[in-house]
């Protein structure tokens, strides 16, 4: 038998290909904890910070920038250490859970908390961006209408800051799908981890009884196919996203042409 052919029985192994795809299943877990939590955090950063301008408010905008600045030009695998030896884990979380023992859904936790972290600080910028992009305008209108701030904000603003960071925050999933394989370096339980955790013990599938070049091939290229479709196929949703929204412009404007024309009428 070659030893390209031992390396193909690897990832031909129901067992093996099972034990992979609970990885793709984790990490895809863990990127959309890290992002919807990230939407959360990143919000609330980017109002304060383009908000909190008048009195102790100050001092609440100067806060969020150090957080965003000090996590968003730092690296995330510095954060995932860091977590990894501070970061508190609540009691709840320190037991056996989904398939996994208590130590690794403590380090699974941790490891995520960075990723929330760091990607919360990115996040934040883009919301910010979103926020910047609506005219001025639309604040007075809706204190015109009587809405208080808040009101303003949860009726008028978010919506169209949101709708106009959608693709860039999708661009932000790609980014978060991808940053997930830092955390193999904690032995958790994602994507990466596993597919190292399977070369480790390759000779014992490939049917050679020794650790072969063809291996680290087959098995990081089996990988690298996973992130690439995953990845792919939100690239082409942010693509499709991208052009719809440049062809509703023309439309958009065309549609208040003709009212104005009506209205003149």
């Amino acid at each position: 038998m070659s030893t390209i052919e031992g390396s193909l029985r690897i990832i031909t192994n129901p067992a093996v290909l099972k034990f992979i795809m609970k990885g793709v299943a984790f990490t895809l877990i863990i990127s959309v904890v890290a992002v919807l939590m990230g939407i959360f955090v990143g919000s609330i950063l980017a109002l304060v910070r383009n908000y909190c301008n008048r009195g102790v408010a100050r001092i609440l905008k100067w806060m969020a920038i150090v957080y965003i600045e000090i996590f968003r030009n730092t690296p995330l695998l510095l954060w995932i250490f860091v977590c990894l030896i501070f970061c508190p884990c609540p009691s709840f979380l320190q037991r056996k859970m989904f398939g996994l023992t208590s130590v690794e859904v403590k380090l699974l936790f941790k490891a995520a908390a960075a990723l929330v972290l760091f990607t919360s600080s990115v996040i934040a910028e883009i919301v910010r961006g979103g926020l910047n992009s609506v005219a001025l305008g639309q604040f007075e209108a809706g204190h015109s209408q009587g809405f208080h701030v808040f009101q303003v904000m949860y009726y008028i603003v978010l919506p169209q800051a949101y709708r106009n960071i959608v693709p860039t925050l999708l661009s932000q999933v790609v980014t978060t799908i991808k940053d997930s394989s830092y955390l193999a370096n904690v032995a958790v339980i994602e994507l990466m981890a596993r597919v190292r955790q399977v070369m480790n013990a390759s000779y014992q599938y490939n049917g050679l009884g020794t650790t072969n070049v063809s291996d680290v091939f087959v098995l990081f290229g089996l990988a690298a196919m996973i992130y690439f479709i995953i990845n792919f196929t939100l690239s082409c949703i942010v693509r499709s996203m991208q052009q719809r929204r440049i062809k509703a412009v023309p439309a958009a404007d065309r549609a208040a042409q003709a009212a104005i024309r009506t209205s003149e009428a």
